[in-house]
């Protein structure tokens, strides 16, 4: 899992996701008809069907959560608001990282518990006593992001920093590599930009593709272990075949063949439901005159944090069912009455 390790530590906070994106394009290119870019930096990957199929995108989204620099104090502490869900207490008295380098530790102006999730209520210091002094480092408008080394840990799990969306990432290059012969479907796998703050790059490459199926890689919380939410989700159980979210209706007959696939080809897997959040299919489900979508997820512990938790069991789980799953034929129209 090497190449895993090198996407989580990668720097790309929502739109400035580049360093990701040409990582990605430089390991994915030799093994796709088709690559290229758009404007706001999606990154699009396709293998031609033989023109008898559907149109299938495949997304999972490159940017992490972070912070952007809203002001320097004359102290020369940096004040900064959040770019995506940012839990304040999850990065409190632990380091940042600007795309220059800069290292950062993360302090609360009061008591952490009054913060709640305003993270306008912290300051990053980067040892600097002056404004002056950190003008030479940091500026307004910059962005920082989360520093979370890659560990392994027992029973095949890994925690590390931006699981969400790297792991999916990952995903979709394993299936890009092992997929070799031309299917019956057109694929579009694409590598999307700026999710965390509105799933915004995968409503325009979903506009440009016009794809009769989409399809979204993400992460979903563990509800097993004790947090603030409740439900089935367990990492470890499989990959999850997502069945709701508040974001998105996933399709019926859609889901039913994803279920029929993972019993085919004996991938383990489970039923994801979650009751708030969303992934890229909210976009690619409105997009053009409407797409019937579908989900797959990969259950994650401390979501939104330095050290997130997943299985590695479910990762191989996911990937058998991408590529066993986007290779089938679907068979469905739009219905005409008259």
């Amino acid at each position: 899992m090497a190449l895993l390790k090198k996407l989580t530590q990668l720097w790309g906070v929502a739109g400035r996701e580049k360093a990701v994106h040409d990582f990605i394009k430089n390991e994915i290119i030799s093994d796709v008809d088709q690559c290229y870019s758009d404007a706001l930096g999606n990154l699009i990957a396709v293998k031609k069907g033989n023109g008898r199929g559907k149109k299938i995108m495949i997304a999972a989204h490159m940017d992490e959560i972070g912070l952007q620099v809203t002001k320097i104090e004359p102290d020369g502490r940096i004040k900064a608001h959040s770019v995506g869900w940012v839990w304040a207490s999850a990065v409190y008295n632990d380091k940042v990282v600007f795309q220059n380098g800069t290292v950062g530790v993360v302090g609360c102006e009061g008591k952490i518990e009054d913060a709640k999730n305003d993270t306008t209520k912290l300051y990053i210091d980067i040892g600097c006593t002056s404004k002056e002094e950190t003008l030479k480092y940091v500026n307004i408008g910059d962005y920082c992001g989360f520093m979370g080394p890659y560990h392994e840990m027992k029973d095949q799990k890994i925690c590390a920093k931006s699981i969400d969306d790297r792991v999916g990432c990952y995903i979709l290059i394993e299936a890009i590599k092992q997929i070799k012969a031309p299917t019956e479907n057109d694929l579009y796998f694409v590598f999307t930009v700026q999710e965390e703050v509105g799933c915004r790059g995968a409503v325009v490459a979903a506009e440009r593709i016009k794809p009769d199926i989409g399809i979204a890689i993400d992460i979903t919380p563990d509800h097993i272990y004790p947090s603030d939410l409740s439900g089935s989700n367990a990492v470890g159980e499989g990959v999850a075949i997502k069945v709701g979210d508040p974001s998105a209706m996933i399709d019926e007959a859609l889901l039913n063949q994803m279920i029929n696939c993972c019993e085919k080809h004996e991938i383990k897997y489970q039923r994801d439901v979650m009751d708030r959040g969303g992934t890229d299919i909210s976009s690619i489900n409105r997009s053009n005159y409407g797409v019937r979508v579908a989900g797959i997820s990969i259950v994650t512990r401390y979501p939104h944090s330095q050290s997130a938790l997943i299985s590695l069991e479910d990762v191989t789980h996911a990937i058998n069912l991408v590529k066993h799953y986007v290779t089938e034929p679907f068979v469905f129209e739009d219905t005409i009455y008259k």
